[in-house]
């Protein structure tokens, strides 16, 4: 961790941290120990899947460029995989941990050690379980400092919190996954959380509401993520706008707003001045959906404490900020369009101008079926028996075809196709949502971050649209919110070779089907081939 920088107890990363001495390299190594642990919230008390026995887990704090050794070891009682959520891992995506996509899940009993590798990426990211539902509570941050020697292109804060936001049901996570896979709507959650409490507005909460203290006159940062398994959120601090400055671990050109919307996958970076009189404000995050009703909302809010140090008599309640109401889109879409990429000498952009591959893809939950389906270009997304990615190096037939269509079937199907892509070929993808199953879908890439250049409502017009895409400063992310029944256009260059994921980060529409994978071939130098597997990885 960086000399000087105030982290809030209970997010001091409880992990064996030691040297890991390979091929002359000295890498950080940490102790994950997957476990059932006893958690009590909303009067109940339920057994819950942890990292460390930790809600939310162990945040991991590493610099930019850096690579470290995750040891996860599977004490629970159910197949688990870990996802490094926006991490490129260039040239091996066997560490990326999506089940069926680069690896067989991590038994019962079971070690695999996972090598996370840092490139570009400098901010906040996050990992979460990428098997069944358990990222409902297997999920934790991940601060990425510039590499020693840098600074921040802003001032530097006073301290820095993690802020995550996430769900919480007093059923068992593994009966709403068999809700979800069942093809029914998961049950609404029973609370929203910050940093894994509900808050004051919750029954038998106030005692566990998060808080953090800020003096008068200083500037904190807030590394914001939303862990929640259904939900875009809107979130806002009373009395206080923030200065956004970053999302996805790419830096933005800095705005200021009252509230941010923020959807599950993705992360914001914002500046909180402490600039009110002294007094306890609420923090406060609830849904955004777009629509009057999407299968089964939580329109509940939660809450932590923002306290001014020093000698005063606060207010009888901590002042509640103004959210924007659920379905307020045109706030969604104000701010979700303000993202500009930084794009300074230090910061560059390097957005393709020329494309190669022009894909069109419509991401939908099918209608008209006794149970929900979700698809992208019409294909229902079923996963293999053994991961594709094995498939793909060992020349394993029948798992996969490579038969993915650029633009949308006129027919549903159920399938595991894959699209394959030359390395270094400029990719444009046009992401449409047309359907009203809830708010934006916010779709991630597994192994690449990519330039959002254009983003509207309504149907994508080919022959005018292209001409508004930013192509000077357009932000750099890996989870992207395609507005609802709108359109958001998408370019990256692939030259990152292997097998990577691309889905819906609604967990319920993952489930249902709406995912697709690219591979990427290997170019003609050593730096463009996919690398050997690890000897560890889990058999299937």
């Amino acid at each position: 961790m960086s000399p000087n920088m105030k982290v809030p107890g209970f997010q001091v990363l409880c992990v064996l941290l030691f040297l890991y001495v390979f091929h002359g390299e000295a890498w950080a190594r940490y102790k994950f120990v997957v476990e059932e642990v006893p958690y009590t919230r909303l009067c109940n008390t339920t057994k819950i899947l942890t990292v460390n026995g930790q809600l939310p887990g162990p945040t991991l704090y590493v610099h930019r460029g850096e690579t470290i050794i995750v040891d996860v070891y599977n004490k629970g009682n159910h197949n688990i995989t870990l996802h490094w959520h926006g991490v490129a891992q260039p040239r091996y995506p066997w560490s990326d941990g999506p089940e069926y996509i680069t690896q067989c899940p991590i038994q019962p009993g079971k070690k695999f050690s996972q090598k996370v590798i840092f490139s570009t990426e400098e901010g906040t990211l996050w990992w979460h379980a990428h098997s069944d539902l358990w990222r409902a509570t297997v999920y934790g941050a991940i601060v990425i400092y510039p590499k020693i020697g840098d600074t921040y292109p802003f001032p530097k804060p006073a301290a820095e919190f993690p802020i995550l936001l996430g769900e919480w049901w007093k059923e068992s996570i593994a009966e709403e996954y068999n809700i979800v896979d069942s093809g029914s709507d998961p049950n609404a959650s029973d609370a929203y959380t910050i940093n894994g409490q509900p808050g004051d507005l919750y029954n038998c909460s106030k005692s566990g509401t998060f808080n953090i203290t800020v003096r008068k006159g200083l500037t904190y940062l807030l590394r914001i993520i939303n862990a929640a398994l259904q939900d875009v959120l809107f979130f806002s601090i009373a009395d206080h706008n923030v200065t956004v400055v970053a999302s996805d671990a790419s830096y933005l050109k800095p705005f200021s707003s009252s509230f941010i919307a923020i959807s599950p996958g993705q992360t914001i970076d914002v500046l909180l001045e402490a600039n009110q009189s002294p007094n306890h404000y609420y923090m406060a995050a609830r849904i955004y959906t777009g629509v009057t009703a999407a299968g089964n909302p939580d329109y509940t809010t939660t809450t932590a404490i923002i306290k001014y140090s020093g000698k005063y008599t606060p207010s009888a309640s901590p002042i509640l900020p103004s959210l924007p109401y659920y379905n307020d889109t045109t706030s969604f879409l104000n701010f979700t369009n303000s993202f500009r990429g930084l794009a300074d000498k230090k910061h560059p952009i390097d957005v393709p101008t020329v494309v190669d591959i022009s894909l069109d893809y419509l991401f939908l939950v099918n209608l008209g079926f006794s149970t929900r389906v979700a698809s992208v270009n019409n294909v229902s997304f079923v996963n293999p028996s053994i991961d594709i990615l094995q498939a793909y190096y060992y020349g394993i037939n029948g798992v996969y075809d490579t038969s993915f269509p650029d633009t949308t079937l006129q027919i549903l199907t159920h399938k595991t196709e894959v699209k394959v892509l030359d390395y270094n070929s400029t990719v444009e993808i046009v992401l449409r949502t047309t359907d009203d199953a809830g708010s934006s879908h916010p779709i991630h890439l597994h192994g690449y971050s990519f330039y959002v250049v254009g983003s509207g409502t309504g149907t994508f017009d080919n022959e005018t649209d292209p001409s508004k895409y930013n192509l000077v400063d357009p932000p750099f992310q890996n989870t992207i919110a395609v507005p609802v029944q709108g359109w958001t256009t998408i370019r990256f260059k692939a030259n990152n070779p292997g097998v990577w994921f691309m889905h819906c980060h609604f967990e319920r529409h993952m489930v249902w089907g709406m995912d697709t994978v690219f591979i990427v071939k290997n170019g003609n130098s050593t730096n463009g081939k996919l690398s050997p597997p690890p000897s560890d990885m889990p058999p299937c």
